[in-house]
Order: structure tokens, then C-alpha cells, then sequence
């Protein structure tokens, strides 16, 4: 949050810090919370204005997509008039370069095209949409094809939070009600980040279900690991995600994303062809050496413009 700006700001009046100012926003806080009673709309009132003041005081401001740009803009009147740059996250590559293999037991040997879902277990991550697509995928391909299909549903879980405890049992019981056999579906807590590594090396594709997401790293990460997304078309995926190329941008709809689904298990030099063109895609563009290089030159472009 941008309150500690306040702070370096008092710093340079004081003459004890004299060093530019840059603020990484990932998205305006007051969009993140809730404001449910009296209490909590009276106290979001001046928590909101004292976020929009201090964000004006960073010298620099980078977020993490165009989506976010938008939104920033839209949020913070008073810096509508002043550039904000974005600088696309990366990704810690070495990790992902691991040959280290880890035992998935939870997925069957038989298990031919596998379906992954990785969000935290949280309702605005619309992860009920997995399910409903892996139940309607049965429609589009045939019986034989569809008895070596499996889901898994991976997040991050917290025992002590509300919602991920009762929205996993919201989703187990989706899982029942949509009559998905219980030999073709799985639910993970919170896997390891080895784990996670191991998912996308095996998987067909990722399915990204969140509408509007900031930014969205796991789509990166699978494209890195050559691993095609389907995910909907809003937010970050719309600018990590070529459509068609490295992934499939599709609407918010069960039948679209089974849509595409059946056409990575129908052709699979297809999903081999995509998961090659991601990982490029990653490399060209989300790279650390990208990274470096956009951020120092933001580095340069601020320390220009505050001592000329």
C-alpha cells in the first residue's frame, strides 16, 4: 500500500532522504475490500482518500498490467495526467528449470489428459467454472476419450480462513451435484510450489477461470513449463496470453472453455505446438533479464526527471 510514502516524503523535507520515489501498485486497495456496515463505509472513507493522496507523492508509479493501468487511472483522479508504466512481473526461471520430479499419487496412471486449476480457494477466483467445464467436455468428445480425462483443483488454503474452508466444501458438493466420477477429479490444499511445478509439467492445459484478475501469474508460469492456458478473456491474461497461439482467450462460460479443452485432447501435436510457443513467448517477453532491463531504465528515466 502507498501509506509508507508519506513517510519518505517527510524524510525529504527533512533533508534526510533526498533518493526519487517509486511505487509498484498491484491494484488500488480500496477496490480490494469489502464495505459492509456503518462503520466500516465511514472509516473507508478517509482510508480511501488518504491512499489516493499518498500514491500521488511516489515520483514514479508502475503497476503490473495495462488492465491495472486503466484501473489506476480510473481510480486516482489526481494522477490521471501523469504517465504510469508498466512492469510486467517475471518469474524466478531457475526453479522452473528443475529436473527434480516429485510423486503426484493423487492422479492415476490412466490418466491421459489432465486438467489443471491453481487459484487460491476463494468465490472471485470463479473456480466452480473448472467443474462445470470438465462435466460438459463429456458432451464433446467421445466415452473412450473422456474416461482418461482428470481435474485437478489445485490453492491455497488457510485453515483459519472463513471462505476457503466453506468454499471448498461449496465446490465439493458442485462436484457431486454435476455427477463428476470421484475417480476423475481431485482437490489439493495449498500444494507445494514443488508440487504445483509437477502439475504443470504434466498437464494438457491450465484452466484460469478468474474474471478481471490484476494480472495473473500462473498463466506465465504454465507457458512457461510449455503448458497451454485456457482462461478467460479479461484482466492480465489478455496481454500474457496470445490467443490461439500460446493459449485460447475464451468467454466466461462453461461451454466455451470445454470447447477448447476438446480440441487440445482431440489434437495434441496442437497443445504441443501452443505449450512451445508460450514458453518463447515467456522467455521474450516476462523474462528477468526483461525485467532488469524495463526497470532500469525506469530507474534512469525518474532519476533524470527529479535532478535535471
Amino acid at each position: 500500500i502507498s501509506s509508507c510514502l508519506l513517510i519518505f516524503r517527510i524524510f525529504r523535507l527533512l533533508g534526510l532522504f533526498n533518493a526519487p520515489v517509486i511505487f509498484y501498485c498491484h491494484f488500488p486497495d480500496q477496490l480490494l475490500t469489502t464495505r459492509k456496515g456503518m462503520m466500516k463505509r465511514f472509516y473507508r472513507v478517509f482510508v480511501d482518500w488518504f491512499e489516493t493522496w499518498t500514491t500521488a507523492m511516489a515520483d514514479l508509479i508502475c503497476v503490473n498490467s495495462e488492465f491495472t493501468r486503466k484501473t489506476v487511472s480510473e481510480t486516482f483522479p489526481c494522477i490521471r495526467t501523469r504517465s504510469i508504466h508498466v512492469l510486467y512481473p517475471t518469474l524466478n526461471t531457475k526453479f522452473f528449470d528443475s529436473d527434480e520430479t516429485t510423486e503426484l499419487n493423487e492422479i492415476p496412471n490412466k490418466a491421459r489428459h489432465i486438467f489443471v486449476s491453481i487459484n487460491r480457494y476463494e468465490r472471485k477466483k470463479n473456480i466452480g467454472l473448472a467443474l462445470e467445464a470438465f462435466s460438459l467436455l463429456r458432451e464433446k468428445i467421445p466415452e473412450d476419450d473422456y474416461q482418461y480425462c482428470f481435474l485437478v483443483i489445485a490453492g491455497g488454503y488457510d485453515i483459519m480462513n472463513d471462505e476457503n474452508i466453506a468454499h471448498f466444501v461449496e465446490l465439493q458438493k458442485n462436484a457431486i451435484a454435476l455427477g463428476l466420477s470421484k475417480e476423475q477429479y481431485i482437490f489439493l490444499k495449498s500444494p507445494t510450489d514443488k508440487e504445483k511445478l509437477e502439475l504443470l509439467r504434466r498437464a494438457t492445459a491450465v484452466l484460469y477461470t478468474p474474471t478481471n484478475e490484476h494480472f495473473g501469474i500462473v498463466p506465465v508460469e504454465a507457458m512457461y513449463m510449455k503448458c497451454c492456458v485456457i482462461a478467460s478473456n479479461s484482466g492480465g491474461p489478455c496481454e500474457t496470453i496470445i490467443n490461439d497461439e500460446t493459449g485460447f482467450l475464451v468467454m466466461e462460460n462453461p461451454n466455451s472453455f470445454a470447447e477448447k479443452m476438446a480440441i487440445l485432447i482431440k489434437d495434441e501435436h496442437k497443445a504441443i505446438t501452443m505449450g512451445n510457443a508460450g514458453r518463447k513467448r515467456v522467455e521474450s517477453v516476462f523474462a528477468m533479464d526483461n525485467f532488469v532491463v524495463r526497470l532500469e531504465s525506469l530507474i534512469r528515466e525518474v532519476v533524470s526527471d527529479v535532478y535535471k
